[in-house]
């Protein structure tokens, strides 16, 4: 099967809110995630990895359409996961700037 996933530039910023700080994050990239690859990404990370996500993500439902924040652990875990399942490497995801992840 051969899977196809990369980073998108963005022409004009995408806003995803942000609960725990109050406020709307502006992302200039991100990626698309199929729905069942990120249920399947969030299973793999360490307790404290799901943490911080969860602190990033408060009360997100992980459903098509939605936009969560990307931070570099999950960056982390998400390269991983298409290396490791797909043999593809994403390595612009894990440069350390900020992305949104929308799961589609």
């Amino acid at each position: 099967m051969n899977k196809h996933i990369e980073m998108i530039l963005e022409a004009s910023p995408v806003n995803v809110s942000h609960d725990t700080y109050r406020r709307e994050c502006r992302y200039t990239r991100g990626i698309h995630i199929e729905e069942q690859e990120f249920l399947a990404i969030l299973n793999t990370m360490s307790h404290d990895s799901r943490l911080y996500f969860d602190f990033h993500n408060p009360r997100k439902e992980f459903k098509k359409g939605t936009y969560l924040n990307g931070h570099a652990g999950l960056a982390y875990n998400i390269y991983e996961y298409y290396k490791q399942n797909y043999n593809i490497e994403i390595s612009e995801l894990i440069n350390g700037k900020d992305f949104y992840v929308k799961i589609v």
